[in-house]
């Protein structure tokens, strides 16, 4: 196995890109389908010695340089319309090196990268009110010298509807005056600038140099008829020069260190070296070193980085048998069983893990084409609209005949019972109703996206 997978891997790099020179990451989002951590510039087999990293080449897309896999759907979008009927979508992408489906139908790839199903938003779209009338002007804001009045109207010949509005204020503000005269109270003007220092620097133990500022009350001056208030407070401040530097003395780097370990004992890594600002350090204002304190480089281990494994899909139930012998259309239990295996583990990674190993055994019943009687199922739910993309979308919704399972028992074995499963496809017979059962509808989906724009 280590040998095929080492293969695997061989051919996978030897392409015309094996010299490419890429942008390497040290991680790859698989969900997201993001790189992060970035390591340098390397040349592409090297970056993927590590199946966890991701590397940008020059369509400038981030790849994964694991085996292929396909992400998480997406979130559901939002509604294709904000109201009655449209449809939401959602997609995934496949990550890795290959394809996650062997297919190269593109019908049949755009089924599995996108799906999409109805939404419906409120049932009513919203339709606009009207204004009623202009109510009175009410009294002027003020009682002396200039105000405003106002006057409203309301959203109700006729209301909005669901959620509507109506267009312009419901408000409308104009200029009044009134008769009186108002009094002019006093209020000061902007500080002045500071006035000089009493120094040009400070001295250790003496009085710190001070500085002086004025304002007047002049924003407005008040008024003599009617009288109006003095400006409150002093018309001068005084402070502290404390911003009066000492001697500044600019800091110098140090020497580098000397390089660590590489980050990494697999693939590609970095290594780093420091230097500090104490050639002198910076003091008294002065300025700090300038420049980066770290550096790195790019170290390669040449070593590949361990695989871990990866169950495969389980294989198919097989058929349901019994050592007791034929068990067929009978209500004698039997057992089937499916497998899968651990893949793509090689360079000393991890096995898979999970409860259930390699084979997984359940008990059975084998109804495969036995007729018995059926009964007419319920309405099934609506399908997703196919295609997913375009004016010809349906969604679609069926009854079926299903077999009347009831005579067989619900469990299998002994001391210890276990839920039975049935293998097999059943011919059940159901009754047709007068008039006959109608067993398969069909609706067009409304507002799907061209595909064009996806």
């Amino acid at each position: 196995m280590f040998q095929l997978w080492k293969s695997f891997f061989l051919l996978m790099f030897i392409r015309e890109s094996v010299s490419q020179e890429v942008k390497c990451y040290s991680n790859f989002d698989r969900d997201a389908g993001n790189c992060s951590d970035l390591l340098g510039n390397v040349k592409l087999d090297d970056c993927c010695l590590n199946p966890h990293y991701g590397y940008v080449g020059k369509d400038g897309k981030c790849r994964s340089c694991g085996p292929s896999m396909w992400s998480e759907w997406t979130n559901w979008g939002s509604c294709s319309v904000p109201c009655k009927e449209g449809v939401v979508q959602r997609r995934r992408e496949c990550h890795g090196q290959g394809k996650c489906d062997p297919t190269t139908n593109s019908t049949e790839l755009l089924k599995l990268t996108l799906e999409t199903k109805p939404c419906f938003e409120q049932d009513c779209c919203p339709e606009q009110g009207q204004w009623s009338e202009w109510a009175q002007w009410e009294p002027c804001s003020v009682t002396c010298e200039k105000g405003v009045k106002k006057r409203t109207r309301t959203c109700t010949q006729p209301p909005p509807k669901c959620g509507g509005s109506c267009d312009g204020p419901s408000e409308m503000m104009a200029a009044c005056v009134a008769d009186q005269v108002c009094p002019t109270h006093g209020g000061w003007a902007n500080w002045e600038h500071w006035g000089p220092c009493s120094g040009t620097c400070m001295r250790e133990g003496s009085p710190k140099p001070t500085q002086l500022r004025y304002r007047f009350c002049t924003n407005p001056a008040p008024s003599t008829m009617p009288p109006g208030n003095k400006c409150p407070g002093s018309d001068r401040e005084l402070k502290n020069c404390d911003e009066l530097p000492f001697c500044a003395v600019n800091g110098n780097w140090g020497k580098w260190g000397p390089l660590s370990s590489c980050s990494v004992t697999c693939g590609v890594g970095v290594e780093e070296t420091l230097r500090q600002c104490n050639n002198p350090a910076p003091a008294h204002g002065g300025l700090s070193c300038s420049g980066p304190n770290r550096d790195t480089t790019i170290c390669n281990t040449k070593t590949h980085c361990p695989v871990d494994g990866i169950w495969s899909q389980w294989t198919s139930w097989e058929k349901c048998t019994s050592s007791r012998g034929n068990i067929h259309c009978r209500k004698i239990g039997g057992l089937q069983k499916r497998q899968r295996w651990c893949e793509h583990t090689a360079f000393e990674g991890k096995v898979c893990d999970g409860t259930k190993g390699i084979t997984d055994f359940r008990p059975c019943f084998d109804i495969e084409r036995c007729r018995m009687n059926g009964n007419w199922s319920e309405w099934s739910e609506w399908s997703h609209c196919e295609p997913p993309c375009g004016k010809e979308s349906t969604r679609s919704r069926e009854i079926n005949c299903i077999p009347d399972l009831s005579a067989y028992p619900k469990t299998i074995g002994y001391p210890t019972k276990t839920k039975a499963f049935f293998h097999g496809t059943p011919i059940p017979l159901c009754l047709e109703t007068n008039p006959a059962t109608e067993r398969k509808q069909k609706m067009t989906c409304i507002n799907v996206p061209p595909c064009d724009t996806l």
